[in-house]
C-alpha cells in the first residue's frame, strides 16, 4: 500500500510503475503488463501524485505523456534504483570480506604516481572497498593511523615501539640541500656550514598533525622560514628561488640535471630517511580484511617500495 509521504512514493516498486506507463504510453497497457487492474494503476499514480504535490502525466494527450516534472522523477528514479542494485551487489561482496572503505594516510614524500598507479590495480580487481587517500606529512601521517583515521599509513619513521600497530620497512630515501641558480647560495663553492644556511630563508613542509605543535627537519634557530602544505610546494617555492632547503633525491634530481636546481654540499652529515609502511595490528589474523591485504601483497614487492619513494615523475 503507497504511503502519503514524498519518500515512500519513492519506492522501487512506484517507480517501476512510473517507467511501465511512461513506455507502454497507457496506463492500460501498464496495467496488463504489471498484471494489475487499470483502476489500481491510476489510483497508485494519482497517489504518488498527491504524495509529490507535482503532476507527472499529461493526460489530455492520447498517450499517457510524462510531465517534465514527470521525465525528471524518472530520470532520478532510475539513478536511485541503479544505486539501490549497486548497493545490493556491494552488501553481498562485502560479506565476502572485502571492507567498505580502506583509507591511505600517505606522506607527503611518497610518489603520487606510483600511488595512483597501485590505485588502478586494486579497482581492476573489480573490488567493491571504496578508497580514500590521505595527504599528510611527518607526525600527522602516523597520527591518522593511530586515530583510527587511516587503515594504513605510508611513509612513517622506520622504527615504532607500539604493539597494536604493525610495521615493514619502506626504504631509505636520501635528501640534498638544494637552491634556485639565481639563489645567493649558488655561487658557493665551499661546504656550507650552520651559520651560513641560518641567514637565508628556509622552506619548510607544514606538519599535518592535530596535536601539538608538530616536528621540524633541519631548520637553525632564529632562521626565517617558508612554511607550505606540501613536498611539491616545497619544490616548487625552491625553484623560484623563495628559499633553500633539503629535498628527497629522487623528487630533486630531473631538476638538478636541468640546470634548475644546484645541490650544494653542507657541512652536516647527508640526511637518510629509514621510512616503514605500517597499519593497525588486527586482534587475529583472520580480522584483516581483503582489501588491506591486497594493499599489504603490493608493499612486499620491492619494486614496489622503491617505486613509493622514488617514482617521482611529473604528469
Amino acid at each position: 500500500m503507497a504511503s502519503h509521504t514524498p519518500r515512500a512514493a519513492l519506492s522501487p516498486e512506484n517507480l517501476g510503475l512510473l517507467e511501465a506507463v511512461a513506455r507502454l504510453g497507457s496506463m492500460a497497457a501498464a496495467a496488463r503488463e504489471l498484471g494489475m487492474v487499470p483502476s489500481a494503476l491510476t489510483y497508485r499514480i494519482r497517489q504518488i501524485e498527491d504524495a509529490l504535490d507535482v503532476l507527472l502525466f499529461d493526460r489530455s494527450a492520447r498517450r499517457a505523456q510524462l510531465t517534465p516534472a514527470g521525465a525528471e522523477l524518472l530520470r532520478s528514479g532510475q539513478y536511485l534504483l541503479n544505486e539501490l542494485d549497486a548497493v545490493a551487489q556491494r552488501v553481498k561482496r562485502v560479506a565476502t570480506g572485502w571492507e567498505p572503505q580502506i583509507t591511505i594516510a600517505a606522506d607527503a614524500i611518497i610518489a603520487r604516481a606510483t600511488l595512483f598507479e597501485l590505485c588502478e590495480a586494486f579497482y581492476a580487481e573489480a573490488t567493491p572497498t571504496r578508497l580514500k587517500l590521505r595527504a599528510e606529512t611527518l607526525s600527522g601521517t602516523l597520527e591518522a593511523l593511530q586515530s583510527g583515521q587511516a587503515d594504513l599509513a605510508l611513509g612513517v619513521p622506520g622504527e615504532l615501539a607500539q604493539t597494536d600497530i604493525q610495521t615493514a620497512p619502506l626504504g631509505p630515501l636520501e635528501f640534498v640541500y638544494a637552491v634556485a641558480p639565481h639563489h645567493p647560495l649558488a655561487k658557493a663553492t665551499h661546504s656550507l656550514c650552520d651559520e651560513e644556511l641560518r641567514a637565508h630563508r628556509a622552506v619548510a613542509v607544514a606538519d599535518s598533525t592535530q596535536r601539538g605543535s608538530g616536528v621540524t627537519h633541519n631548520l637553525q634557530p632564529g632562521q626565517d622560514v617558508l612554511t607550505v602544505p606540501t613536498m611539491q610546494h616545497k619544490l616548487e617555492a625552491q625553484l623560484r628561488g623563495l628559499g633553500a632547503g633539503f629535498l628527497p633525491l629522487p623528487l630533486a634530481l630531473p631538476f638538478i640535471n636541468a640546470g634548475r636546481l644546484v645541490v650544494k654540499p653542507v657541512q652536516r652529515p647527508n640526511r637518510v630517511l629509514h621510512l616503514a609502511y605500517a597499519w593497525r595490528q588486527p586482534r587475529t589474523a583472520g580480522d584483516t580484511g581483503r582489501a588491506l591485504r591486497w594493499w599489504l601483497e603490493q608493499l612486499q614487492h620491492p619494486t614496489t617500495r622503491a617505486a613509493l619513494l622514488n617514482n617521482h615523475h611529473q604528469i
